[in-house]
């Protein structure tokens, strides 16, 4: 490690290797910050920035009152991005949860709303008119036998779905079945996605949604689907990278050649 790493980082490389290696097996007790600071010759404050990094990480949990133990670290498990199996109909999440035979299910608030500039942007909005609502705006907590999964916030144009059976994503007759199936329920063939991928630190209130430890690394997806050239929904995805690990399949005609 470069000799100008702060202490407490140097510190905490050391007891990260003592988890990962098993040599501190899950459930055991880390050494308190008295006892860092006394180890290492280093102040208290410096000892509970050791602790810190390692809570932050998801290597440790701090149990008040009592102490911080090492985390169990859960078997990280796939969720297929596939094309294919977006466009065959059915929700895409309950077929994942079923690989793993688990019961796929998901909480969601819709309501009509403004859209936010990134998402005008991604959806090819024009400028607003005042304060009036332009998009159906749903939130989703997917879960997997009752625990959670992913998180997802959605937006579909009220252009394309008022006064349709799909205004409502997971109400009316074709609640449920995903955009490709739903959008095609009203003549709107979706022909494609873009998704963009990237990793950051979840918020608070994701951290809370997702049972994950504060500051814990998220991926991020934003999706977009596409009928040609039209925008006709886009999606933030959150999903936590030290329980899933994603899968992208496309059919070999779509790759490039």
């Amino acid at each position: 490690m470069d000799p100008e790493t702060p202490v407490y980082m140097r510190i905490a490389e050391t007891l990260r290797r003592r988890i990962l290696t098993g040599e501190l097996a899950e459930g055991a007790r880390l050494p308190s910050s008295p006892e860092i600071a006394r180890q290492y010759g280093v102040a208290r404050n410096t000892a509970s920035a050791v602790l810190g990094v390692l809570v932050t990480e998801g290597l440790a949990i701090a149990r008040p009152g009592s102490g911080t133990y090492v985390r169990a670290q859960p078997r990280r498990r796939r969720l297929v991005r596939s094309w294919h199996r977006n466009a065959t109909g059915g929700s895409p999440f309950a077929r994942s949860m079923a690989d793993y035979a688990q019961i796929g299910s998901w909480d969601y608030e819709s309501r009509t709303s403004l859209a936010p500039a990134a998402v005008r942007d991604r959806l090819a909005l024009p400028e607003p008119e005042g304060d009036h609502p332009d998009t159906m705006h749903t939130t989703y907590t997917f879960r997997g036998d009752g625990q959670p999964v992913q998180l997802s916030e959605s937006w579909e144009p009220l252009t394309l779905t008022r006064g349709t059976p799909i205004v409502l994503p997971e109400d009316g007759p074709h609640a449920g079945l995903g955009v490709v199936e739903r959008m095609r329920q009203i003549g709107v063939m979706v022909s494609h996605a873009a998704e963009v991928v990237s990793a950051r630190q979840a918020s608070i209130a994701e951290s809370s949604a997702l049972d994950v430890a504060p500051g814990s690394i998220v991926l991020t997806i934003q999706r977009t689907y596409y009928a040609e050239a039209r925008p006709v929904e886009s999606a933030d995805i959150v999903i936590p990278v030290d329980q899933y690990e994603v899968v992208y399949g496309t059919s070999i005609w779509d790759a490039p050649s």
